[in-house]
């Protein structure tokens, strides 16, 4: 895999220090701003649909910016490149089931369940059982909070967050090949293809007319570049510039940002329990995060 360095190289460009938080929480806000679009089409469109969309659309633009097609495949580089992006578009279908049915801020918060427990489990450190405890509490809080009004929404930010486990085991074969960026083009335009009859079919049953609706498509697209496109393009210059012990430290923003975003966008207000919640998931990725003498890979961001 690249060191951070020979990717700063690559990429030819950096960001001054005092702007990496500030272009990380952008990111941030486009993603959930993304997200929010997508609870809005869930009126006409059933979440998995408006997933596929997004998907579909991610796909197509990283496809037209890293355009894969120059570098020689073999075929276990494709298999690979596809069951990433298959379980990518998978976690991001169950992540849209949810927050079609509870806040967005308290999916976002339920879902890192699942990187915390792979960086639990690939370290010794007291600390990172501490976190997982501490996330764990943070979820039966959100969970409780949620639980009386759409259980079903819990279970599928639950099953986001081992899919986001998924993603992280099979994103690091994908990293050790050194072509992360074309695989994940790769993957999720071969994952869109292959996923497709099964989103479109019980979209077409439901309400086929959807398809037909140029709002669909434009909102669809909007979701994809917003969700995917600019906050994945956007972490790449901040990795090159603070390295991924630093970003492991500045995911802990991303509950509070979609908290915030759903309350301003959605108007869902965080009860206090759901605050406290959010706040333990976040004191937990922090303690996570921080370094040892040998630093540990923080998980990536789900796309």
């Amino acid at each position: 895999m690249d060191s951070t360095a020979t990717r700063t190289r690559r990429l030819g460009t950096d960001l001054p220090a005092w702007s990496v938080p500030l272009v990380f929480v952008i990111g941030a806000v486009s993603q959930y701003l993304g997200a929010a679009i997508g609870v809005f089409l869930f009126d006409t469109t059933e979440p998995a649909t408006v997933a596929w969309l997004r998907a579909a659309a991610a796909g197509l633009a990283l496809l037209v910016w890293r355009r894969p097609w120059r570098t020689r495949w073999t075929r276990r580089g494709v298999t690979v490149a596809a069951g990433f992006g298959i379980v990518t578009v998978l976690m991001n279908i169950a992540f849209y089931e949810a927050i079609a049915r509870i806040p967005l801020g308290t999916a976002v918060a339920i879902e890192f369940l699942g990187p915390v427990a792979v960086a639990t489990l690939g370290s010794r450190r007291p600390r990172d059982v501490f976190a997982v405890v501490l996330v764990a509490v943070g979820v039966f809080l959100l969970a409780g909070v949620s639980i009386g009004v759409a259980p079903i929404g819990v279970a599928f930010a639950l099953a986001s967050a081992a899919l986001w486990a998924g993603y992280i085991l099979v994103g690091k074969r994908v990293a050790d090949a050194g072509e992360g960026l074309d695989s994940l083009a790769v993957g999720m335009a071969a994952a869109a293809a292959l996923l497709a009859p099964l989103v479109m079919i019980p979209q077409l049953i439901i309400d086929a007319a959807v398809f037909a609706d140029p709002h669909t498509w434009l909102l669809g697209v909007g979701v994809g570049v917003l969700s995917s496109a600019v906050p994945y393009a956007l972490d790449q210059l901040v990795l090159t510039t603070v390295g991924r012990a630093r970003f492991a430290l500045l995911l802990a923003l991303l509950p509070a940002t979609a908290a915030i975003v759903g309350a301003i966008v959605l108007t869902q207000r965080p009860a206090a329990l759901e605050i406290i919640g959010i706040a333990l998931v976040m004191l937990a990725l922090t303690v996570s995060a921080v370094p040892t003498r040998k630093p540990t890979p923080e998980p990536p961001a789900p796309l």
